[in-house]
C-alpha cells in the first residue's frame, strides 16, 4: 500500500483493535508433548516472531533475532514451511512495525493473518550461567487456540543443538526433508545476527564483514553484507560482493540476480541483460519448471531504461508481457507494461494494463498518475482529470510527477519503471500480496460502509452529510458506479 494513504498511516492501532476479540477467545488447551506439535495444512505457512528477552540484558538482544532465524530454518528442513526472514522483513516493513520492537499478541496475530500464515510460533528465553532456557508455543490462527509450551535449556555454546530440539517438537518429530546447511562457527553467526539488527549502515557493514573472516564463504552474511552496500549507495562494492558467492553454494541463484541490480544501478546494462536473460533462460532452483518472472520483469527495465525498445535483444514489452503472463497477480509487472505501452505511445494497451493493476492495487497513485496520463493522450479527458485527482488524493508525488512530466517530452515522467528486488519467482507466497490483497479487502468494506451511510442520508434528504459519506465512498473505491450515481 501506497505509504502516503490515510489507511496505511495507523497500522500497528488497527491491527490491535482488529484482533482484540480474537485473542480474548485464546484458550490453552491440556499439554502433552504431542500437543505442541504444528499441524499445518497442506499449503500453510508458519511464521516465527522473534523471541523476547525477558532480562532486557543489551548484550542478548541479538538473541531475538537468532531465535527466528534458527528455528524458522530448522522447521523448513523438516518439511514445516515457515516464513523466511525476507518476507518476514517486507512484511514488517509494509506495515510500518518496527522489526525489534516488542509486540501485543494482537498485533501478531494480525500479522499472522496478514502474511497467511497458519500459525504463529512465539517465545521468550533466558540466559543465566552460561545456559539458555527457551520457553515459546505457537497459536493456531484459524481457531485462535494458544498451544502448550515447549521447553528447552542448554548451555549457550549448544545454541544450534537447543534450536533443533524445539523445532522437532514443534514439527511433532517429522523427519529432516531438506538438506541442511553446514553451520557457520557460534560466533560469526552472532556477528552475522547482530549485522542484521545494528542500527546504522556502518556498524552494520563492520558486523557483517568480521562474520565473513571468522568463517570464509559464509554466503549469507555476504548477501546480507549486498543489501548494506546497496543501501549505502555504493553498487560497485556491492558487486564484488554479489560475485563472490560461489556457484555451487544454495543461494547461487540470488547471488547472481541481484549481482544483475548492481549491475542495473551502475547502468551497466548490457552485462545486467546478460544476466537477467542467462536467469529466464534456465530453471530456477527455488521453483522449477516456473518462468522466472522477477528476472523478465528485469530484463524489460533494462530495455526501458537503455532505450532500446525493439531489436534482435526483445523490446522492453515483450519481456514484461512475459512477466505479467507468468505471473498475472503481480500488480508491480502489470504497471510496468502499462508503463511501458505509454512510453511506446499505445495508448489504449495502456489503459488496459493500468487498470488491470488498479484492480489488483486500487491504492497505486503512481498507476493513477500514468493512467491519466493515457487516458488524456487516448482523447478520455473526463476521465484522465478523475485519475488525476485520485493520484492527487494518494499521494503528495503527485506535484513531483507532474513538475517532471512538464520537463520530459515523454507522456509520462522517467524513470518510474518498477525493479523487482526480490528474485523468488514462487507466485502467490509473497507476504506483500497477501498484505495488499488484505488492505483491498478493507478498503472494499469501508467503501460499503460509507457507501450505505451515504444512501441512508440521501433518503433522509440531508444531502450535505450524504454528499461527504459518498466521497470517502468513491475515494475508496473509485469505481463504485453506484456511489458515483
Amino acid at each position: 500500500m501506497n505509504r502516503d494513504h490515510p489507511l496505511a498511516l495507523d497500522v500497528s492501532s488497527r491491527l490491535a483493535a482488529c484482533v482484540l476479540a480474537g485473542v480474548l477467545s485464546i484458550a490453552v488447551q491440556p499439554w502433552s508433548a504431542a500437543a505442541a506439535g504444528i499441524q499445518a495444512a497442506p499449503g500453510a505457512r508458519i511464521l516465527v516472531v522473534p523471541f523476547e528477552n525477558t532480562q532486557h540484558d543489551p548484550r542478548l538482544y541479538w538473541l531475538s533475532e537468532a531465535s527466528a532465524i534458527l528455528l524458522t530454518d530448522e522447521l523448513n528442513a523438516r518439511g514445516v514451511r515457515a516464513i523466511t526472514r525476507n518476507e518476514r522483513v517486507r512484511a514488517f516493513e509494509q506495515l510500518h512495525l518496527p522489526l525489534s520492537a516488542s509486540l501485543s499478541r494482537a498485533t501478531i496475530i494480525k500479522i499472522g493473518l496478514i502474511v497467511g500464515a497458519s500459525d504463529v510460533v512465539v517465545g521468550s528465553y533466558t540466559v543465566d550461567a552460561g545456559r539458555i532456557r527457551l520457553d515459546a508455543h505457537s497459536i493456531r490462527i484459524e481457531v485462535g487456540r494458544l498451544e502448550p509450551d515447549v521447553n528447552e535449556a542448554a548451555p549457550l555454546a549448544e545454541l544450534f543443538a537447543v534450536f533443533d530440539k524445539v523445532a522437532r517438537r514443534f514439527a511433532s518429530e517429522a523427519p529432516a526433508t531438506a538438506a541442511r546447511e553446514p553451520r557457520p562457527p557460534l560466533d560469526a553467526f552472532e556477528n552475522y545476527v547482530k549485522g542484521l539488527v545494528a542500527e546504522n549502515p556502518a556498524a552494520q557493514a563492520t558486523f557483517l564483514e568480521t562474520a565473513i573472516k571468522q568463517s570464509p564463504g559464509y554466503d549469507r552474511a555476504e548477501l546480507a553484507l549486498w543489501d548494506v552496500r546497496s543501501d549505502q549507495g555504493d553498487h560497485a562494492a556491492a558487486l564484488l560482493v554479489a560475485r563472490s558467492v560461489p556457484a555451487g553454494s544454495p543461494r547461487a541463484e540470488r547471488a547472481r540476480f541481484l549481482s544483475g541490480l548492481s549491475l542495473l544501478e551502475l547502468k551497466r546494462y548490457d552485462e545486467a541483460f546478460d544476466v537477467f536473460k542467462s536467469m529466464a533462460d534456465a530453471p530456477s532452483r527455488s521453483a522449477p519448471g516456473k518462468p522466472f518472472a522477477a528476472a523478465l520483469n528485469n530484463l524489460g527495465v533494462v530495455q526501458i531504461r537503455r532505450g532500446s525498445q525493439t531489436g534482435q535483444s526483445g523490446s522492453a514489452l515483450f519481456f514484461l508481457t512475459k512477466a505479467a503472463e507468468a505471473d498475472p497477480g503481480d500488480a508491480d509487472y502489470l504497471f510496468n507494461l502499462g508503463y511501458a505501452y505509454t512510453v511506446e505511445h499505445n495508448h489504449q494497451g495502456a489503459v488496459y494494463w493500468l487498470r488491470e493493476a488498479l484492480r489488483r492495487n486500487p491504492a497505486d497513485a503512481d498507476a493513477h498518475y500514468v493512467l491519466a496520463a493515457a487516458l488524456q493522450a487516448a482523447g478520455s479527458p473526463v476521465e484522465a482529470g478523475r485519475e488525476k485527482e485520485l493520484a492527487r488524493q494518494l499521494s503528495s508525488r503527485y506535484e513531483e510527477l507532474e513538475r517532471r512530466a512538464a520537463a520530459d517530452p515523454l507522456p509520462v515522467p522517467k524513470g518510474l519503471e518498477r525493479v523487482r528486488t526480490d528474485p523468488d519467482p514462487a507466485a502467490g507466497l509473497r507476504p506483500e500480496q497477501t498484505l495488499v490483497n488484505s488492505a483491498q479487502r478493507e478498503q472494499r468494506e469501508l467503501a460499503t460502509f460509507h457507501l450505505d451511510r451515504g444512501r441512508r442520508l440521501y433518503e433522509r434528504e440531508e444531502d450535505r452529510e450524504a454528499m461527504i459519506e459518498l466521497r470517502r465512498a468513491v475515494y475508496l473505491s473509485p469505481y463504485e458506479a453506484q456511489a458515483h450515481l
